[in-house]
Order: structure tokens, then C-alpha cells, then sequence
């Protein structure tokens, strides 16, 4: 059965693009051997031409299970069946839902290099193991940890540094102790868009000192915390403090910093950090109380 004219593009969408693998990847570069408990191997990816029949003919991107094929005998992967429904976009025959168990298996021998091989890593994998450390690698990209919008760069740290101080204007000190004052001319206008973000270099390693407002549930509170510019190993190594008061009343907190690999939502969602409620964020402020000035202290340390 022949299919009829489909004139949608096919294009790769991001979600794909983290489950998917370009053949572009497995160009020469130095490897290593991986870690043996995610399955890696010494040597060179196989030098053969195994990879080009796993290559989509739609996408370019590599093929994983289930991998289809059309009565003809050609190959797309699982996303792009979908996007050209379901017709070969080789013959036009119907593809149906007949797998290419044949090249599910072959795949088994392939050796891969991982996709952040640019980064620094240098391990080659198993086909079927690549994916799972790809999603764990430690040479992934970070995600710019800015709150503020919705801001999809990613890169290195020193990049994201550059990237917060020159695109977003983020305040950026020196130093391991801080005091920061805060101040909202109608406190009672709490919403989930109040919020700062300061940048602090310590120990030659960046923290990112976040305040903001938010509604917890249906009560007005206020947020510091601190998340580290690493990976959550190196974060471990280190510990905080935050304390906020006035009049003889005091606020503290101590914490260990969360990595920026954790979103900024996922942190202040956990209520990992220094929670004010409003009216004792109003007590601390004095006056009137009918402006906010919370001064908050804090110092990181290295266990």
C-alpha cells in the first residue's frame, strides 16, 4: 500500500535531541576507558560502517529501539514514524509496525563516544549504555541559573559567569561573608515575580544568592538560599549560613548549598533555604511596617 503526498518537514526537536545521537559524534578524537559500572570499553569506537544504517534517513540522528522498517526494507526511528505518518519517506510504502530487529541487535556491538566528548570526556560506551551516562555526565552543560526568565543558555561555568554579569546584570562580589539589605516599598504585594539574585566568588568556586517572595500555599513568605555553581559533589564540600533579625529577635539558618543542576523551582519548592514568614519579615523591617527592609547576613565555609 502506497501512501499519499505528506509535505510536513521533519524537524529535530530539543526533547530529541537529548535521546537522540548525531553521527557527526563519532568522528576521531582520544578516548579512555569508562567507568566499568556504566559499561564503557578502552580503544577506538568500531571502525566500521555499522553506524551509517543506524543513521535515520529523517532526523540524521541515531537510531534506538524501536527502530521500523517499510515492507522495502528502509529504516527510520520511532519519532520520525510519527512525524511522517507513518509512510516511508524513501518509497511512500506504509510503514506499519514491523521492528528491524535484525539492527536492534547489531547495534549491541557498537562503541560510542559520548556526546560532550568537546567538554572533556573522553569515554566511549556500549550503544545501549551511551544514553544513561550522557544524562549524568559530569561535562554536561550547566543551565543558566538566572530566575529571572525563562533563559535557555547553557555552557561552562566561567561562560555562565560572563553570561549572568553581561546579559542578565547580575551583582557580582568578592568573598565569603555578605550582608545584603532588601527593601519593598508595598510588602504586601507578594508575588512569585519579587525576587534577586546576587553572584559571590569564594574560594575561587561561584554561589548564587537568591531572595524572592512567593506565596507558600495561601501564606506570603520570604526566600533566601544559596545554590553552588558545580556539580553537587563539590557542593558537599562546602556549608552556609544565612540570619536575618532586629530589636533582639534573630533568624538563622545553615545549610548546605545546592547545585545549580537542581533548578532554581526545584530548590525554593524543597523550602531548602531560609523562610521568613511576612509578618515576622514585617517585625524585622520596623517602622510602620508598611515597607520591607530585611537585612540578611550569611558566610560560606569549606568543611
Amino acid at each position: 500500500m502506497f501512501c499519499k503526498e505528506v509535505t510536513e518537514s521533519c524537524t529535530t526537536t530539543s526533547m530529541d535531541s537529548d535521546l537522540a545521537t548525531s553521527s557527526g559524534e563519532l568522528g576521531s578524537s582520544n578516548y579512555r576507558k569508562a567507568d566499568p559500572g556504566l559499561g564503557g570499553n578502552p580503544g577506538r569506537p568500531s571502525n566500521n560502517d555499522v553506524h551509517d544504517l543506524l543513521e535515520c534517513p529523517v532526523c540524521m540522528n541515531l537510531m534506538y529501539p524501536p527502530i521500523y522498517q517499510c515492507p522495502s526494507g528502509h529504516t527510520l526511528c520511532s519519532n520520525c514514524k510519527v512525524r511522517v505518518h507513518n509512510c516511508c519517506p524513501a518509497c511512500r510504502h506504509e510503514l506499519g509496525n514491523i521492528r528491524c530487529l535484525a539492527l536492534e541487535k547489531v547495534a549491541e556491538s557498537l562503541e560510542l563516544p559520548c556526546r560532550y566528548q568537546i567538554l572533556g570526556c573522553h569515554d566511549i560506551f556500549p550503544y545501549y549504555s551511551k544514553l544513561k551516562h550522557e544524562k549524568n555526565c559530569k561535562y554536561r552543560p550547566y543551565n543558566c541559573p538566572y530566575a529571572g526568565a525563562d533563559c535557555s543558555v547553557t555552557g561552562d561555568i566561567p561562560f555562565l559567569v560572563t553570561h549572568l554579569k553581561n546579559d542578565h546584570k547580575v551583582d557580582m562580589h568578592d568573598g565569603c561573608s555578605f550582608s545584603h539589605r532588601y527593601v519593598k516599598s508595598n510588602p504586601h504585594e507578594v508575588g512569585n515575580a519579587t525576587w534577586m539574585l546576587t553572584v559571590f566568588n569564594c574560594f575561587g568556586r561561584q554561589f548564587c544568592l537568591h531572595f524572592e517572595a512567593f506565596l507558600l500555599g495561601l501564606a506570603p513568605v520570604y526566600m533566601a538560599f544559596l545554590r553552588f555553581m558545580g556539580d553537587e559533589d563539590e557542593a558537599k564540600q562546602f556549608s552556609y549560613s544565612l540570619e536575618v533579625g532586629r530589636n533582639g529577635r534573630k533568624l538563622t539558618w545553615q545549610g548546605i548549598p545546592r547545585s545549580i543542576r537542581d533548578s532554581h523551582k526545584k530548590v525554593r519548592d524543597s523550602q531548602d533555604g531560609l523562610i521568613i514568614q511576612r509578618n515576622l519579615a514585617l517585625l524585622f523591617s520596623g517602622g510602620d511596617k508598611q515597607e520591607l527592609k530585611l537585612k540578611i547576613s550569611g558566610r560560606i565555609w569549606k568543611e
